[in-house]
């Protein structure tokens, strides 16, 4: 392979053949005085022999291109994530490559390759499960953000996230508020960190309010429309059904839509239904749903800033960020019939 068809060396590069952080190496090129004289030389010396340059254009300073990617694109709320991504990146040049792993071995492999082939500045990771050897090659080598986590955040990758937990236990305040004491919740997928967090927002609000947990009220669903109608079919089955449903996902929250729809019955009049996310189209239900609003397209925007500011070689001031989440009462919730 000649040298044109190398590999661009990256900071991550000249970190691991230093034996120093990512942080190090960037304090070296903004020149910073607070590196050891031995590990700036080191550093430098890699820097010069490596030929490294910083990427992007020289007017601008900034990326020209990075990765967003999905374990899946099935889902709307993708949808906002990208445009936020993408807001970012047209104002400033940057191309963005928008693809899905799917979490299958082959694919990854598949989807790793060409990353590196079209060498790209940075990665966006969006609620990935990706298999370790991965997620250690894109520790070494672009920049990687985390959008939504799928476990405990690692030390050294940068993750945005929401106020989960916040937005669970104030969904579960709003329909104890309204009279509901049998309140169900249709939780999402358990390897996600933020669906844990609203679960445990929701008992936590029961809790507080001292409200005996239930466990017959407690569905695992999956954040799709047919796991909300399977919970919400199982919980108005029951011999004493719940006069309010928290489902963790609009999705989801539609789901229980259609199996009341098909019951006969009626929302809020005999169900309340409160939903997570805030969809553009949770707006145009039918009742138009009450949601906990999260700030994807927001969350997309923060996560491209910070890789960008993480390509030019910038240090980023906390690797954790969450932005909160917000209550929207519609007409999809109500006092339970009995007052």
């Amino acid at each position: 392979m000649s040298t044109g068809e190398r590999r661009r060396v990256t900071i991550a590069d000249i970190a691991e053949e230093a034996g120093v952080s990512v942080p190090t190496v960037s304090r070296v090129l903004n020149g910073r005085m607070d590196v050891a004289p031995e590990t700036r030389g080191r550093v430098e010396e890699l820097l010069q022999r490596h030929e490294y340059r910083r990427r992007g254009t020289p007017k601008t300073g900034q990326a020209s291109l990075i990765d967003l990617v999905f374990n899946d694109l099935d889902s709307p709320w993708a949808v906002e994530i990208i445009r936020g991504v993408e807001n970012v990146a047209h104002d400033l040049g940057v191309g963005v490559v928008v693809s899905a792993v799917h979490s299958r071995a082959t694919a990854e492999r598949r989807w790793w390759q060409n990353v590196q082939a079209r060498a790209s500045d940075g990665v966006i990771l969006v609620a990935s499960h990706l298999h370790p050897k991965l997620e250690a090659q894109l520790r070494r080598h672009p920049p990687t953000v985390v959008v939504d986590p799928a476990g405990v955040p690692t030390a050294d990758l940068p993750t945005v996230g929401a106020t989960n937990w916040a937005g669970g236990v104030s969904a579960t305040e709003h329909l104890i508020g309204l009279g509901h004491r049998r309140i169900a919740v249709i939780s999402g997928d358990p390897r996600l960190q933020c669906s844990r967090a609203r679960l445990d927002g929701y008992r936590t609000a029961l809790d507080a309010a001292g409200i005996d947990q239930d466990e017959s009220l407690v569905y695992q669903g999956d954040f799709y429309h047919e796991s909300g109608f399977a919970g919400g079919q199982k919980f108005l089955a029951l011999d004493e059904p719940p006069t309010a449903i928290f489902a963790s996902s609009d999705q989801m929250a539609y789901g229980v839509y259609e199996a009341v729809r098909q019951l006969g019955l009626r929302v809020p009049t005999d169900i309340s239904i409160v939903g997570f996310d805030d969809l553009p189209e949770a707006r145009w239900s039918s009742p138009p749903l009450t949601t906990v609003r999260q700030p994807l397209s927001e969350m997309g925007m923060l996560a491209a800033r910070t890789l960008l500011r993480l390509v030019r070689g910038e240090e980023i001031e906390t690797l954790r960020f969450e932005l909160a989440t917000q209550l929207v009462i519609r007409e999809s919730t109500a006092p339970p019939r009995n007052g």
